[in-house]
């Protein structure tokens, strides 16, 4: 990337171009990471991770990670990093605007890979 493509990401622009729930955006990339953008509704699957680390960050709106043994209450400007293998199922009561910062090659329902929100090719935002 040259000087000249280096440009500001605006998230609340980025997220104003999201229209459905549940179906992860890249806005950005970095050293074989990529920084995911989602809107999230209702209730996810539960599932895991093996390989990877899923850190979610709530820009707008309130989510709850579920996990087997305690929930997490996450409101804008607060993050959780769920540790590879950990079982989780992310909820949101109300829509709420969620940033994902993980390897480019985390799939977002983990072990349940032939799930009908099962997202395998990510588009740019």
């Amino acid at each position: 990337m040259g000087k000249s493509e280096i440009e500001k990401v605006t998230l609340s622009e980025k997220f104003s171009l999201i229209n459905d729930h549940w179906n992860p955006r890249v806005a950005g990339e970095l050293n074989g990471q990529q920084v995911k953008l989602a809107k999230f509704l209702g209730p996810f699957e539960w599932h895991h991770h093996a390989n990877e680390d899923e850190f979610f960050m709530v820009m707008k709106g309130q989510i709850e990670i579920h996990l087997r043994d305690k929930v997490v209450t996450l409101r804008p400007g607060e993050f959780l990093i769920v540790p590879r293998g950990v079982e989780h199922r992310p909820v949101a009561n109300e829509e709420a605007e969620v940033l994902m910062f993980e390897p480019a090659s985390t799939i977002n329902t983990g072990n349940l890979e032939n799930s009908d929100r099962t997202r395998t090719r990510l588009s740019k935002i």
